[in-house]
């Protein structure tokens, strides 16, 4: 069997051995790996560990490995966004499956579990500030699964049509997708403490959720349809910027992905939590016993 090569321009490797962006080198990639926005929230998760292996940082990506209960655990910064998180998943599969030496993929795979820790708003009653969301499906508001093949397989295409029905999508708006979190990595992280919910994952903090500054909205009524949307018996329950892309490359390379967020805003209460970060501790000691 011919095996794919990967070329300097494709995967660019450092002058070091480290990959370009996260300029992490294989050996220090640990199979279980949190992801969190905040490069501040990475000491935060590493104060927990007890022991430091190494410690990486360039730009917003910062890494930390160490050992948490005996578990081997990589803690890495992504940034916002779903274009930053393609950088990190990317990487990430890179690090875990092709050599660097030859540039071609390993012949076994290792599969990664990946979880996200991080903060979103709530869009339902049942959603009030201090809530813990486990996104069972995410919708990509985002559009990055679309550049890549084999996005319909990866996706629920009933769920998809059905919310585009619902609230009128625009089509200049790009077209969103819908992608489930592994199933037993969900259910072990949720436990019995998290709701299960339906995330948005949006292109931007303002606009695409539905804030309204001095720019006017392409569709003011676009949060009202989102937060009535039902289809079996699953509602929306949150915004945030990252989860689509985090579950749809994660199902498309054959790893296990989950966002898990605490509820810092209510958009239909219109309140705010801006204290939250004393608070997620809690969140992040949940994920670090049950990874």
């Amino acid at each position: 069997m011919t095996q794919n090569y990967f070329a300097p321009s494709e995967l660019i490797i450092n002058n070091d051995g480290s990959v370009f962006h996260l300029h992490l080198k294989p050996k220090q990639l640990a199979d279980k790996i949190i992801l969190v926005g905040d490069p501040g929230r990475v000491a935060l998760v590493a104060s927990h560990f007890e022991d430091i292996e190494c410690e990486v940082n360039n730009r917003e990506f910062r890494s930390i490995t160490g050992s948490y209960k005996k578990k081997r655990i990589t803690v890495i910064s992504t940034g916002i966004g779903c274009d930053n998180v393609d950088i990190v998943v990317n990487e990430l599969d890179a690090l875990a499956n092709i050599d660097f030496e030859n540039r071609t993929e390993n012949e076994n795979f290792r599969q990664l579990t990946l979880v996200r820790i991080g903060t979103c708003g709530g869009l339902q009653r049942n959603t009030p500030i201090g809530t813990y969301v486990a996104s069972q499906k995410s919708i990509g508001f985002d559009g990055l699964l679309n550049f890549y093949a084999g996005r319909n397989k990866a996706c629920d295409l009933k769920f998809e049509e059905a919310f585009k029905a619902h609230v009128n999508w625009k089509l200049e708006m790009g077209n969103p997708y819908v992608v489930n979190a592994d199933n037993e990595l969900l259910e072990r992280i949720a436990g019995e403490n998290m709701v299960r919910g339906v995330t948005i994952a949006c292109g931007g903090f303002y606009g695409p959720q539905g804030r309204r500054l001095r720019l006017p909205l392409a569709d003011p009524t676009l949060n009202e349809k989102i937060e009535s949307f039902e289809y079996d018996d699953l509602r929306i329950t949150n915004f945030e910027m990252e989860s689509s892309a985090l579950a749809g490359l994660a199902k498309l390379m054959g790893h296990k992905a989950v966002t898990c967020c605490m509820v810092i805003a209510n958009r239909r209460q219109k309140e705010m939590n801006v204290g939250y970060k004393n608070s997620i501790d809690d969140l992040i000691k949940t994920v670090l016993d049950r990874i």
